[in-house]
């Protein structure tokens, strides 16, 4: 089961949403030094999107807050290829880990 959410906020307008707090992995992220809260799952989509997705660059912006990720345009495709890129990393404990050691041989903060 998925933590994200992918919804019509009005006619042809989507949001990507994932409430902070509750994935599989927030204890894991704890572990490795970071807070799991909006800005620290807005870095994991940026940095997924620009190494395994640069295609979706653009397609649609982002709007974290501390208890809340959110990506959201108007591109539902980009939003749902986007969902399929963060689900294995808000679920699979080794995803964090790479994701994490990713960051860090790029020199890329997570924002949190």
């Amino acid at each position: 089961m998925t933590a994200l959410k992918l919804i019509e906020t009005s006619p042809g307008k989507y949001s990507l949403l994932l409430n902070a707090g509750t994935t599989d992995v927030d204890g894991l992220v704890e572990e490795l030094g970071h807070e799991p809260n909006g800005y620290f799952w807005a870095g994991v989509a940026r940095l997924l999107v620009s190494t395994e997705a640069p295609a979706l660059e653009g397609r649609f912006s982002y709007d974290p807050e501390g208890g809340m990720f959110c990506a959201y345009g108007t591109d539902r495709g980009a939003l749902e290829s986007l969902s399929k890129l963060l689900t294995p990393v808000t679920t699979d404990a080794a995803q964090v880990r790479k994701i994490v050691e990713l960051a860090k041989a790029k020199g890329v903060e997570l924002d949190d």
